[in-house]
């Protein structure tokens, strides 16, 4: 996938659901891996002629665990003209030293992104970017059905009121192989992920699963996606451009 091709995605979500207002001044989330180093470059790119104008931070939330190269990171917002922020925490120790979670990717989560929220404020942003993209959505609503019985999956965008913070998530339209593609294609840094539980979770499994599902069924993510969208999920916006 090229960089005009990842924009239309992105723009097609991010004008569908009113993503982006004049004057946002937006933190992208980066974790250093292929998907939050795609959206850098996504938005990065659309800044350029997007009609409404809006600025952007990159924050990495250090969760502390070691191994974690970041300078390719720093290097490549440099070339990109944005500010980048990394912020350093004890996570990784309360998690896997203090209260020795067997099960830690949930408490994992809330954690980050209260770490990332509060950065987010402190450096003046209204808005977060998640990178999560389209296997994402369709994975997280897969979880819920298996795990919690219900039909869900996140929203594209979401106010956060306690934060006065909205998430955005402008990727939700791009296929995990473009991302991949565009990865390759670009060279992009990509860290690698030193948690001590990667590729051993309920979404690792649930991530096979869909490619299996997909292999067996063709166009069964393509079906999933499309009952996502059009499902009516509650906390979904449903004022949503058509």
């Amino acid at each position: 996938m090229d960089l005009q091709r990842l924009m239309s995605l992105t723009r097609q979500a991010i004008d569908k659901y009113n993503m982006i207002e004049p004057g946002d001044h937006i933190a992208v989330g980066i974790s250093g891996g292929k998907d939050s180093l795609t959206l850098l470059h996504a938005l990065h790119g659309l800044q350029r002629f997007y009609p409404k104008p809006f600025s952007l931070s990159a924050i990495t939330v250090d969760l502390g665990l070691g191994n974690l190269d970041l300078e390719p990171v720093k290097n490549l917002c440099d070339n990109l003209s944005i500010p980048y922020s990394i912020l350093s925490t004890e996570i990784g120790n309360i998690l896997f030293e203090s209260r020795k979670e067997t099960n830690p990717c949930s408490l994992c989560a809330k954690m980050r992104k209260g770490a990332l929220n509060e950065e987010a404020k402190k450096l003046g942003c209204n808005k977060i970017a998640y990178a999560h993209h389209k296997e994402d959505l369709i994975e997280t609503m897969l979880m819920s059905l298996i795990y919690e019985g219900r039909f869900f999956s996140f929203s594209p965008i979401t106010y956060l009121d306690r934060m006065d913070l909205t998430v955005i998530r402008p990727m939700i339209y791009v296929p995990e192989a473009d991302v991949i593609g565009f990865q390759r294609k670009y060279q992009l840094p990509v860290c690698k992920n030193p948690c001590p539980v990667d590729g051993h979770t309920k979404r690792e499994y649930v991530k096979l699963l869909t490619k299996q599902l997909e292999q067996e069924n063709p166009g069964v993510k393509s079906r999933f996606f499309h009952a996502i969208i059009e499902g009516q999920i509650p906390g979904w916006p449903a004022n949503a451009n058509k």
